[in-house]
């Protein structure tokens, strides 16, 4: 990565958005949509998670919200209501940030998808609640298990590719701002 894209949280958050079109974009493309397949994972939970847990100054509210608004409309799902539930996990993982700083990847794998899981919980009960015609649980549950296992690569593939880590604590950036 180069050096401005270390410097400036602006360079993270283009590479998101980008990533995130990306996503959106394979998402809309027609590969393997058999009747009885299996649900790929939800990767833009997954590489949303990871960047807040390692920089959460990277990933604004409003980037998340925009891109995850601009997902539900487009995959005709009920607008607001899965931003509502990513916001409200990001930002909650945002919100102890110093906490997550030093945890180990197995405490914060946990916590990925136990957040994922709350996710699909609430999903399905405001679906319930407005008595909206569920997609049966089975295949909501099989992209969930796909998402937790699929953390640990966009962890990987972040860290690797994008030099995306935990900052150390008390590590300052080229400014002298504390991380």
């Amino acid at each position: 990565m180069s050096e401005w894209m270390r410097a400036d949280p602006w360079g993270y958050r283009l590479l998101f958005l980008g990533l995130a079109l990306l996503l959106l974009f394979l998402k809309l493309l027609p590969l393997g949509s058999t009747a009885g397949a299996f649900p790929g994972p939800d990767l833009l939970i997954c590489l949303m998670f990871a960047w807040i847990m390692r920089r959460p100054d990277f990933l604004p509210v409003w980037l998340i919200a925009g891109v995850v608004l601009v997902e539900d409309l487009i995959l005709l799902r009920p607008p607001g209501l899965w931003t509502a539930l990513v916001i409200l996990a990001t930002e909650f993982l945002r919100s102890r940030i110093a906490l997550t700083r030093e945890l180990n990847f197995a405490v914060e794998w946990l916590l990925a998808s136990g957040l994922m899981i709350a996710m699909l919980l609430s999903w399905r009960l405001a679906f319930s609640l407005t008595l909206i015609p569920l997609p049966p649980f089975g295949f909501a549950v099989v992209q969930v298990l796909w998402s937790i296992l699929a953390y640990p690569v966009v962890v990987g593939l972040s860290r690797l590719a994008f030099d995306l880590r935990k900052p150390a604590t008390g590590e300052v950036d080229d400014f002298g701002r504390r991380l």
